[in-house]
């Protein structure tokens, strides 16, 4: 019974578990919290499930209500966002093991509204990974949205003004969303996306698809933070809460991306008439990303402010694997996408981490606190390492994946711009590695002296990023084995 419900009940348990927090937060502070944990590791354990089911069994398709394509939604499971299921559940939970030590206001209501704002936003991201419909893709969008402005708002005034501007440009990007699915969906009165797709397959749509193209770009763009549509990202990322901004920065941005495939590979198809204006458009948008991040990062002291430009630089890795648009390339941009969810993810855990321990996020402090915490300072080698593209790390793999399909194509100058930004990825990654490890010791006061360098559960997100980042490198050929069982029939 379970099996045959997986993707719905992946959804539904976080959801039913924020709507009961507040609940028993008021019987017990720890109760709320502790329900949305287990419900998100249930999701966790549910979504490994599933992943399975689909590489044993093939996609599946899940009609909510029994409601029949196309009357109805449907939940689409295929081995690429089965993966992504499982990264998101897996941030998630770790993300609701960590956040609980940054809530300074005590008071149970508060403390139950920031949980169940907590299990708000990771319902809408597996919402959007898993559904199969065009409108219930906004509705997800919407919730992950608006959970994702209410935590960076808790992140003190600055957290405010960020969240009051990434709101005003995200209801931009929510606006051109709906208009694009309007026009399409009154081209072809459906709003599946596998039927959606069939239909502009078999006739001329070629005008309508390249009007809602022009709109879906800002859109997306917007939303993952992509250059030149990435203005409210860095003071976003840098001032949301800390003991969230692991899942925001590592996994937030990334399932516009997604969205950004499914539309362009997967209902417009690469039988598109403007396929090749989109994929060039894209590719400037990424080289410029990539660069023009890395280069900002390289001048930030703030750690939170240089990861925060950093990301922009990353996405335009993702991105630049839609712009080549072969199945390796693709396999590239999305294996990225995972093991950046777990690079950005940790680096932002040790950051958290770093600020709970000795109150400071400048870089000049960071002097030779490895003696202090050899974990984390450990987790922020390994991912720092990886962000560059140092074997047998997952960031060397990906790039080594975007670069094959790039090498594919001829496409020599995206060669190029990815040495060129692995290279200022290694002139700030190193200067990070620098002041850990051999600048001075500041002399910092350690607001956290008793027993190990860090509580038990903010030391369980580190190591499972750790983990995770060697474990996708070394792996990393079985991952791009299932990630091509549904690349490979939509590539280039």
């Amino acid at each position: 019974m379970i099996e045959n419900n997986l993707p719905v009940l992946i959804i539904i348990v976080p959801l039913c578990a924020a709507l009961l927090c507040l609940l028993l937060t008021g019987i017990n502070r720890h109760l709320g919290r502790a329900v949305v944990v287990l419900a998100v590791l249930a999701s966790l354990v549910m979504s490994v499930m599933q992943l399975g089911l689909v590489i044993k069994n093939g996609p599946i398709h899940y009609a909510i209500g029994n409601y029949k394509v196309p009357f109805g939604i449907e939940f689409v499971i295929d081995s690429l966002n089965a993966v992504i299921i499982v990264m998101i559940s897996t941030i998630g939970f770790i993300s609701a093991v960590y956040a609980d030590h940054f809530v300074t206001d005590r008071r149970p209501l508060l403390h139950g509204a920031y949980n169940t704002i907590i299990a708000l936003l990771i319902t809408g991201l597996l919402g959007m990974a898993s559904t199969g419909d065009v409108f219930n893709l906004y509705v997800f969008l919407e919730i992950t949205s608006l959970s994702a402005y209410c935590l960076i708002a808790l992140g003190g005034s600055r957290g405010i003004v960020s969240a009051y501007r990434y709101m005003l440009v995200g209801t931009i990007a929510a606006t051109f969303y709906l208009v694009a699915a309007a026009l399409l969906y009154g081209a072809t009165g459906t709003l599946n996306m596998d039927d959606m797709a069939k239909i502009l397959s078999s006739g001329d749509y070629d005008t309508v698809m390249l009007l809602s193209m022009c709109f879906l770009i800002p859109a997306f763009g917007i939303k993952m933070a992509l250059f030149p549509f990435h203005g409210w990202q860095p003071s976003a990322y840098t001032h949301a809460e800390a003991g969230t901004r692991p899942l925001i920065t590592g996994v937030m941005g990334k399932l516009p991306a997604y969205a950004m495939f499914r539309f362009f590979y997967c209902i417009f198809g690469t039988d598109f008439r403007y396929v090749r204006y989109l994929m060039l458009a894209l590719g400037v948008f990424s080289v410029c990303s990539m660069l023009y991040g890395s280069l900002m990062a390289m001048w930030q002291n703030d750690i939170r402010k240089m990861l925060a430009y950093s990301s922009v630089a990353q996405i335009g890795y993702i991105s630049l694997g839609f712009a080549i648009g072969t199945p390796i390339a693709l396999a590239g941009s999305f294996l990225h996408m995972i093991g950046h969810a777990f690079m950005k993810g940790g680096l932002f855990f040790c950051t958290g981490a770093i600020r709970y321990k000795f109150g400071t996020t400048d870089l000049n402090d960071f002097g030779r606190i490895y003696k202090k915490m050899p974990l984390t300072c450990g987790l922020l080698t390994v991912a720092a390492l990886s962000m560059i593209g140092i074997p047998p790390t997952a960031g060397f793999f990906s790039k080594w994946y975007l670069a094959s399909g790039a090498a594919d194509q001829h496409y020599w100058i995206y060669i190029a711009v990815l040495v060129i930004s692995s290279l200022l990825n290694a002139v700030y990654f190193f200067k990070l590695i620098e002041k850990v490890f051999i600048n001075e010791d500041a002399g910092l006061k350690d607001k956290w002296s008793r027993g190990p360098e860090l509580p038990l559960t903010m030391l369980i997100p580190i190591v499972v990023c750790f983990v995770a980042i060697l474990g996708i490198g070394l792996f990393n050929a079985k991952i791009v084995d299932v990630l091509l069982l549904t690349l490979g029939e939509v590539g280039l």
